[in-house]
């Protein structure tokens, strides 16, 4: 899979998220993991369909999510301001 913006800025956000479970309990950075797992399978599966050309309605369809939230999910991130 070619890699979309839209997985990037999980993948950035994926970093972000591991590095607040610093000191957490195990058990519950196990739990919050498992559900992270999830949802990253969920965006790569939509990533693939729309580079493979599906729209936004049918992959909301296939997956039981509005077109709009599929929108939002991958959307391109908003660049970040530059620093001087």
């Amino acid at each position: 899979m070619a890699e979309s913006e839209g997985v990037a800025f999980v993948q950035a956000d994926v970093e972000r998220f591991c590095a607040e479970l610093v000191g957490v309990a195990p058990a519950i950075r196990l739990a919050r993991l498992a559900e992270l797992r999830v949802m990253l399978e969920d965006v790569v599966a939509m990533a693939e369909a729309r580079d493979e050309g599906w729209g936004l309605r049918r992959i909301g369809r296939q997956i039981g999510m509005s077109h709009e939230q599929v929108r939002r999910t991958l959307a391109k991130p908003l660049p970040e301001p530059e620093r001087a």
